[in-house]
């Protein structure tokens, strides 16, 4: 292997290393742990990236880019397959992990992430509602954000009740919140809560006496 292939596959390992590192224990986890992890000498860290934010920059970038092929994967599994796949996902486990911890530490990575989620939800969404199986939206954009800081939220709520998880067991991490969050999720999504569209209707005669409504509202074709 030559030199130059070496150096692609150490900053490589280095990389994969600090995600997982980072989503196991933190932000704070050291240079050193990060290296041991890898297994190379901790130089190597500085030598491929210079400083720890420079690699949490490309851990941050790796990351976001993981999970929109984890999310497009899933969107584009059968549901015979796909519930047989995740429980166990380990990938999955360590890339929501490692979100949660970059939103809850209020970092610009953070906001990054939900901004970025947002953004590809609508284009999922967009994409879905294409295909026939998701309902158009009023507002596509109010609706992706809502659904991801609902996620997110839901996430951290389950995470922060059940302190007997180990946040470095990804695997456990990503089979419990699926048993906790699947079943009413798919629930609420498929069937909805109220019996009648009485408050949407009615919340919906309110916006329109205001001066300027939300952009979309008058589809209301979205919601029959």
């Amino acid at each position: 292997m030559s030199t130059a292939q070496e150096d692609l596959t150490g900053r490589a390992r280095l990389r994969d290393a600090a995600i997982e590192c980072f989503a196991a224990r933190g932000f704070g986890e050291s240079l050193r742990a990060i290296a041991a992890r890898a297994g190379v000498s901790a130089g190597l860290v500085r030598h491929h990236f210079g400083s720890k934010e420079e690699l949490r920059a490309e851990c941050d970038s790796t990351v976001l880019d993981r999970y929109r092929v984890f999310k497009n994967d899933s969107l584009n599994t059968p549901p015979t397959r796909l519930f047989t796949q995740l429980p166990a996902s380990r990938d999955g486990g360590m890339l929501m992990v490692y979100i949660l911890r970059s939103v809850q530490d209020g970092s610009a990575a953070g906001r990054m992430f939900v901004d970025s989620m947002v953004a590809e939800a609508v284009d999922f969404t967009a994409d879905a509602v294409a295909r026939g199986l998701v309902v158009p939206s009023r507002d596509e954009e109010a609706r992706a954000r809502f659904m991801v800081q609902q996620s997110i939220g839901s996430m951290l709520v389950n995470l922060a009740m059940r302190p007997e998880i180990q946040l470095d067991d990804f695997a456990t991490v990503m089979d419990q919140y699926m048993a906790d969050s699947m079943l009413p999720t798919l629930e609420v999504y498929t069937e909805g809560i109220f019996t009648d569209r009485t408050y949407l209707d009615e919340y919906v005669a309110f916006l329109a006496t205001k001066t300027n409504p939300p952009a979309g509202l008058a589809g209301e074709a979205a919601t029959r």
